[in-house]
């Protein structure tokens, strides 16, 4: 079964850094792509950034180019979301969704995880 966790959210300041992680089971990026989304409090939910395999990067939010990685572990069952020099409106849940491709469809959606970066 195709699930996916995330976790490493949390409370930073501004500037600071944070790293999100997406364990995938049922499956490696061999077979689907992971991206992460993110819904800011009053906001609809926007898509961030998607990997497939372990090069294939797909941006899809300009505003956290250079501040964002994604990459994967050996395995291809872990994916990191490494988050620099955050800031504040970086704030909201951030949720690891499995994709058929990075222009694909959604498969399944992890719970979401929250991160909040406040001074």
């Amino acid at each position: 079964q195709v699930q996916v966790v995330e976790s490493g959210g949390g409370l930073v300041q501004p500037g600071e850094s944070l790293r999100l992680s997406c364990a995938a089971s049922g499956f490696t990026l061999d077979d689907y792509a992971i991206a992460w989304f993110r819904q800011a409090p009053g906001k609809t939910r926007e898509p961030v950034i998607c990997l497939k395999g372990t090069t294939d990067i797909t941006w899809y939010l300009e505003a956290v180019r250079g501040r964002f990685t994604i990459s994967s572990d050996v395995a291809k069952t872990t994916v990191f979301l490494q988050m620099n020099n955050l800031k504040r409106e970086d704030t909201g849940v951030y949720y690891c969704v499995v994709r058929t491709g990075c222009g694909g469809i959604a498969v399944r959606w992890g719970h979401g995880i929250q991160v909040n970066v406040s001074s």
